[in-house]
C-alpha cells in the first residue's frame, strides 16, 4: 500500500540527539543544582546522562521522554512538586540551552526535498514540545518541508500513545495504514503501531537494529533509503 503522509520522529531521527542535546544537558543540570555539585551529579545519573562525558544512557528518560516524565523524574531532587509549570520551564530550558547546537544529520534536507516534490505532506511528532520542535527545524532549515507539527503539548498525548499519528492522519485526510511513522526509538514504533500506521525504525539513535526491527516493519540506516522502501517507491 503506498503511503500518503510521512510522519518523522525529531530527535535521533532528523537531529543528531547527542550533538544538539549533550552541552545542553550539561549546563541545564548545572543550572538546577544552583552550583551543588552533588545534587547535579544525582540529577545527572538519574536521568540517565554522564555528566563528565556529556554522553546519555541508550535508555536515558530525556532521549524518549516528555518534560512532564522528567519533572516528574527530577522534582524530588528539587525539593518542589511535579507539575505542569515545571515541565514549561524544562520545555524552555532545553529550547534555549540547545538553540546553539541544533545539528541535523546529513542529507536529511535532500530526503525532505524528495518526499516533498512527491507531493506528499511531511509533519513531526516529537515528545519536546510543539514549539521546541518548530524552533529546531527553523534553526536546521527544514521547517518548510513540513505542514504538521505535535509535541507533547499539542492536545494529541505523548508517544508511544497513537494520537500523534492520528492526529496526522486526520491532517492527511486518509486512513492511519497509510501514514508512515519514521523514528529511532520503540516509542515512535509503538506509536505507530498502535495507530496502525506503517513503522520505519532509523538506526541513527542509540536504539540498534536487533532492538527495533521486531517492532517495525522496515528497519533502515539512514534517510537516505527511506524513498526506496515499497511504500515510497514508484511516485
Amino acid at each position: 500500500m503506498k503511503a500518503v503522509g510521512i510522519l518523522f520522529d525529531k530527535d535521533g531521527t532528523l537531529l543528531d540527539f547527542e550533538a544538539t542535546y549533550g552541552t545542553a544537558c550539561a549546563n541545564i543540570v548545572h543550572e538546577l543544582a544552583e552550583g551543588d555539585e552533588e545534587c547535579a551529579a544525582r540529577l545527572a545519573e538519574a536521568a540517565g546522562f554522564d555528566l563528565s562525558a556529556r554522553r546519555f544512557s541508550d535508555d536515558s528518560i530525556i532521549i524518549a521522554g516528555s518534560a512532564m516524565t522528567l519533572a516528574d523524574l527530577w522534582a524530588p531532587f528539587l525539593g518542589v512538586a511535579a507539575s505542569p509549570d515545571l515541565a514549561r520551564r524544562f520545555d524552555d530550558m532545553f529550547a534555549h540551552h540547545s538553540s546553539g547546537s541544533v545539528m541535523v544529520f546529513d542529507g536529511v534536507g535532500n530526503v525532505l526535498g524528495d518526499l516533498a516534490a512527491r507531493g506528499l505532506p511531511l509533519g513531526i511528532a516529537t515528545n519536546d514540545s510543539e514549539e521546541g520542535g518548530r524552533a529546531h527545524a527553523e534553526i536546521a532549515g527544514i521547517s518548510g518541508h513540513f505542514s504538521f507539527y505535535a509535541g507533547h503539548d499539542s492536545g494529541h498525548g505523548a508517544k508511544p500513545d497513537p494520537g500523534m499519528v492520528l492526529a496526522f492522519a486526520g491532517h492527511c485526510e486518509c486512513p492511519p495504514e497509510r501514514i508512515v511513522m519514521v523514528g529511532d526509538s520503540l516509542h515512535d514504533m509503538h506509536a505507530a503501531r498502535a495507530a496502525g500506521a506503517i513503522g520505519v525504525a532509523v538506526t541513527t539513535g542509540p536504539a540498534g537494529r536487533e532492538q527495533l526491527a521486531p517492532h517495525a516493519d522496515y528497519v533502515i540506516d539512514n534517510l537516505a533509503e527511506l524513498t526506496g522502501l515499497p511504500p515510497l517507491s514508484g511516485y
